[in-house]
């Protein structure tokens, strides 16, 4: 494998941390500033848009894209379109968001329910999953919900006295730990089905405020008031939120994977994280 990162973000240094050691890895970042670090993490830097990255490309075998939507498109194939279609790697990635679903009332949505987005960021993750299946490259489309785990938890928050535990009747989401999207993507490189959707997700589709509560009683301290989402003082993206409610169904990333959750529910990843932190 040699594998090529479009966003060398969150998720993708975790995707690099749970490779094999060894395993050659090229990444973009915006920054040059960020090279030094993207280095430590045994990976080789590149600036996107800026370097020449047509060697990159084809050389890649692998490639990944979690960069997001820009004015609506793909950055990625705005700019390099030419030279992706020009290869043909094994395995190419798109991290897109459960959101391209839009609201379902709380009711379950499979890779089966039709894209139907109704939010703007939803609609520009809709149209940049249409933009690479169309390049007929060996195409792998992973829905993500909200994503958590160490250094992106609610206990800072519950800490400092700034998490709020915002109650909108009939409100829950699916959320994923990072850990567990960096071994469905190695299980999808591993056996590459091109053309295929996955949700990856956990088994526990649960209200925000409910986690908020949990992480305050795992510290050991007091639960944050339950505010109505009617008297909260949200801005339009945190509103935005809101504005869908549904459950993610992950039966195929378990069979087709074969993927084996860490953390099944919140509650098993909020202990995992803190105790990380209390272990350092």
């Amino acid at each position: 494998m040699k594998l090529l990162i479009f966003g060398m973000g969150y998720t993708a240094k975790a995707l690099v941390r749970a490779l094999e050691p060894g395993t050659p890895v090229t990444g973009t970042t915006r920054s040059r500033e960020r090279f030094a670090s993207l280095e430590a993490l045994g990976v080789a830097p590149r600036l996107f848009p800026g370097d020449d990255l047509s060697n990159d490309i084809a050389e890649a075998t692998h490639i990944l894209v979690t960069a997001g939507p820009e004015d609506g498109h793909d950055p990625v194939l705005a700019r390099l379109r030419d030279d992706l279609t020009a290869v043909r790697p094994v395995w190419v990635g798109y991290l897109s968001t459960t959101g391209v679903y839009g609201d379902h009332g709380g009711d379950w949505v499979s890779e089966d329910t039709p894209v139907d987005p109704s939010t703007e960021r939803g609609q520009a993750r809709a149209t940049a999953e249409a933009e690479w299946r169309d390049t007929g490259l060996p195409i792998h489309i992973f829905r993500l919900p909200g994503i958590y785990g160490p250094g992106r938890g609610p206990f800072a928050k519950v800490r400092n006295g700034t998490a709020r535990r915002i109650v909108k009747p009939g409100q829950v989401f699916s959320r994923i730990h990072v850990d567990d999207i960096a071994q469905a993507l190695l299980a999808s490189m591993k056996n590459p089905n091109p053309g295929t959707a996955y949700n990856i997700c956990d088994d526990d589709p649960a209200p925000p405020q409910d986690v908020i509560a949990h992480a305050a009683e795992l510290l050991g301290l007091p639960v944050p008031p339950e505010i109505p989402f009617e008297e909260a003082d949200l801005g339009p993206m945190a509103r935005s939120f809101y504005s869908e409610s549904k459950r993610v169904d992950n039966t195929r990333m378990k069979e087709e994977l074969g993927v084996h959750l860490k953390y099944p529910d919140y509650r098993s990843g909020l202990a995992a994280i803190l105790w990380a932190e209390t272990s350092d």
